[in-house]
């Protein structure tokens, strides 16, 4: 096992027995093999797609394989096995059908055999590219496209498609298995960053057009009397299901985490037991899913290895994977996902135990944003705004996070901060106030609903006839897995410079290539709030 894809990988250098999440060795170097043979399911592929063949099963195959294998999305062995055998299949299929010839390794080897798969997988991992510089430019583009695949995925779930994703998905895979230059992959990462947006807007489409545009919204964060399910994750397809399966039971539903933001979107209101959000970011489910009593549906990432005391209430479903804990089927022939062994379960279960009183506030999505964008514009151009302060991206559990919280608390009160992901829950329960009647915090929803982040950008820029590094914006990232890297890597391509990242910069990122981001776009790593501030002119 070597594994350095997240923020959190040990000793800021790479798990290498298991990993800081709680994954296994063996499941990690399964994961490796899977996206391995991804690489030579893409090669395999190339004269389908170039024929102009859609081929969904594929396609759908590396998208779910991508995403399964994100940081905290799947633990499961026996899963990643099952995988790793239908890759060979679909992989030799395509292999016959396009007469491909060995031209990769990915493509040649071949075994029925789990301890050969095991052998095999501890060979194909990370380090197997032994040039760092390349080894990092390959890594980082191949989580850019675990996010794409993750975002897509959501997009898909909703029926929206687009040739153009899959086949950079696979196109991309395929030229990590070639001899590129430094350059061409600089470009490819860049690529990926444009592959990024549009993956997002179209997800933001399939949100929208499926459930109305989010509006400003209060949250309860308080309980009530009734038996509760806490959903958790980011498929609001999942969320759908649920509450109309759940309407009329006496069973309330509360969101978790990256589904906070479902409580803005008008087609869920409409469910009177939608009551409200229970608890905070990712990293606090041990504490959180003890008390709170009833059954926990985790529709995708982010998993944490569950503790004894709560594990016979954690349901899976989709691509989430951990043994010994049930899982909800996948919809078949159009229908939706049977919840009945959840609510079930629910009736018997007692009310959540209450964390805290209050609400907050969600919904700044970029139809609501550009709702009052005269407000925001006047506030700018009387000076009453002089600064947004970009902090989306993701939480975790380093006790350094603090920092946001101090930053946040830190920022004048002529400032606006734009988040997206729950980066949000370090600040989004302080009391920031308003300018006249805008919060100056801006929640624009889940990690992918960045794309509205850039939306707002670009009309900003419109409006005021700047460049986009020209208009009063700083960025003050937190990432932690690899739809964050998917993120940065859409700004980098819009070509947004001056980004701080932290709290601590990616392990795969090579002393060279580090420099080339740091040239290109001026990339740092964050350091103290008294020492940010000035750096990112959050201090007039």
């Amino acid at each position: 096992m070597f594994c350095y894809q997240c923020e959190e990988t040990a000793k800021g250098t790479g798990c290498t027995n298991v990993g800081v999440c709680g994954k296994k060795g063996e499941v990690a170097d399964l994961q490796d093999m899977l996206r391995y043979l991804l690489k030579g399911i893409s090669i395999c592929n190339t004269k389908t797609r170039e024929s102009g063949v859609y081929n969904e099963k594929v396609d759908k195959f590396i998208m779910e394989g991508l995403f399964s294998t994100i940081t905290n999305a799947n633990f499961d062995k026996q899963h990643f096995m099952k995988k790793i055998q239908q890759a060979l299949e679909i992989r030799d299929e395509l292999k016959d059908e396009n007469s491909v010839q060995n031209t990769h390794d990915s493509v040649a080897w071949s075994s029925n055999n789990e301890e050969e798969i095991i052998k095999k997988a501890g060979e194909v991992g990370v380090l197997s590219t032994k040039n760092e510089d390349v080894r990092s430019l390959r890594e980082l583009l191949i989580y850019g496209l675990k996010g794409i695949a993750a975002y897509y995925h959501h997009a898909y779930i909703l029926g929206k498609t687009d040739k153009e994703i899959s086949n950079f998905i696979q196109d991309a895979l395929v030229a990590t298995t070639k001899e590129l230059s430094v350059d061409d992959l600089v470009g490819l990462n860049m690529k990926c960053g444009e592959i990024g947006i549009k993956t997002m807007a179209l997800l933001d489409d399939a949100n929208t057009s499926t459930y109305g545009n989010p509006e400003p919204t209060n949250v309860s964060i308080g309980v009530r009397s009734n038996p509760g399910i806490l959903i958790s994750g980011h498929d609001l397809k999942d969320m759908e299901e649920l509450l109309k399966q759940t309407e009329g039971t006496g069973v309330d539903v509360y969101t978790h985490g990256e589904m906070l933001p479902a409580n803005a979107y008008p087609a869920f209101k409409k469910y009177s037991h939608f009551v409200g959000n229970y608890g905070n970011a990712w990293w606090k489910q041990k504490e959180e899913f003890e008390k709170f009593n009833g059954p926990i549906l985790l529709t995708t990432n982010c998993l944490v290895p569950p503790k004894d005391s709560y594990k016979d209430r954690v349901y899976m479903t989709g691509v989430v994977g951990f043994e010994g804990l049930k899982y909800i089927p996948d919809r078949k022939n159009g229908n939706a996902k049977d919840f009945t062994e959840l609510i079930t379960h629910a009736k018997k279960c007692s009310a959540p135990e209450k964390l805290e009183d209050g609400e907050i506030t969600v919904g700044f999505a970029h139809n609501a944003a550009l709702g009052v964008a005269d407000k925001i514009v006047e506030a700018v151009k009387t000076g009453k705004i002089k600064r947004f302060v970009v902090m989306a991206g993701c939480d975790g559990r380093h006790k350094e996070r603090e920092y946001y919280t101090e930053f946040a608390k830190a920022l004048p009160r002529d400032t606006v901060i734009l988040t997206a992901g729950c980066a949000k829950y370090r600040y989004n329960k302080l009391d920031l106030g308003d300018i006249d009647g805008i919060p100056r915090l801006l929640d624009a929803g889940q990690c992918n609903d960045s794309y509205s982040l850039v939306v707002i950008a670009k009309k900003l820029a419109e409006v005021f006839g700047v460049g986009i590094n020209e208009l009063p914006i700083s960025y003050n990232i937190a990432w932690y897995e690899q739809k964050a890297v998917l993120v940065l890597l859409s700004l980098l391509s819009l070509g947004v410079k001056n980004i701080m990242l932290g709290p601590k910069l990616p392990a795969f990122v090579s002393p060279n290539v580090l420099n080339v981001l740091v040239e290109n776009f001026n990339i740092q790593a964050n350091s103290t709030v008294e020492e940010d501030l000035p750096t990112l002119k959050a201090v007039a």
